[in-house]
């Protein structure tokens, strides 16, 4: 079971209610700020650092913007909502030097309080509030989570001269309809194909591939919300064929791409 929401005032906030019995999401990353709020059952979180921790009911979870992660029940039923934001909109309404530290890693916090007010304000977004409330609501929040002591948290170490050096690379990953070898890709940045996969994952917390994968599928979920054609979005993004765009999609969001744009 899973229902999105989309707030017509603030078309940048995308919600999330989803419950999940089976594993469902491989490793990735996305182009927005994140808070997760855990309504039932237990999950194990991991990220590319910082090793795996159990989420349990209770908990809400902040990612920051391109934080490599996944999810997925540990037994069993597991219920959830998430909200995704531009991360940008998000980091202005902080206005605490604790709280813009929420941007750059992944936190974990366990009060009661905090899933109480992030519920509340997760609430105001599915009721269809004003685009004013839900802001405001937000500015509130996002003080308390940066005021919080957590229960788990992991500073991004992104290695910015390396990304630097790898944006052709990417670049051509995300762009190229086609599959681009690991040799031309080697080119691009002047390492051995061996040493393109090392840096690229250390840069990224992902392999070549899956982060082609993973930037397609954002781009995926950009296109869907403006309301294109599902044939359409995975023909422009070079998939082979609806079906492999359907696996690829599922794998990443955790939903088919139909009952996404819906």
């Amino acid at each position: 079971m899973v229902e999105f929401v989309r707030h017509a005032g603030l078309p940048h906030i995308e919600a999330r209610r989803s419950c999940q019995e089976n594993s469902c999401y491989r490793p990735h990353a996305h182009d927005a700020f994140s808070v997760g709020i855990i309504e039932a059952g237990t999950s194990v979180f991991a990220g590319s650092l910082g090793g795996s921790v159990r989420l349990e009911p209770g908990d809400v979870i902040v990612i920051a913007a391109g934080q490599v992660h996944q999810c997925n029940p540990n037994d069993g039923s597991w219920r959830y909502q998430m909200i995704h934001m531009d991360q940008e909109w998000a980091t202005a309404l902080a206005t605490t030097e604790r709280a813009t530290a929420l941007f750059s890693g992944i936190t974990v916090l366990r009060r009661s309080d905090l899933h109480h007010d992030s519920r509340a304000w997760s609430d105001l977004i599915f009721a269809g509030a004003s685009a004013e409330r839900i802001e405001s609501s937000f500015r509130e929040l996002v003080g308390e989570l940066g005021d919080a002591a957590p229960e788990h948290t992991v500073v991004s170490d992104t290695d910015v001269q390396l990304l630097e050096r790898l944006r052709p690379v990417l670049d051509r990953l995300r762009d190229d309809e086609s599959n681009p070898s690991l040799d031309e890709l080697a080119v691009l940045a002047g390492f051995t194909k061996y040493q393109l996969v090392r840096a690229v994952k250390r840069a990224t917390g992902l392999a070549p591939l899956a982060w082609r994968q993973n930037a397609r599928i954002a781009q995926a979920r950009h296109m869907l919300r403006a309301g294109h054609p599902i044939a359409d979005t995975a023909h422009e993004l070079g998939f082979t064929d609806q079906s492999h765009f359907h696996r690829v999609f599922r794998a990443h969001v955790a939903a088919s791409p139909g009952a996404y744009r819906a």
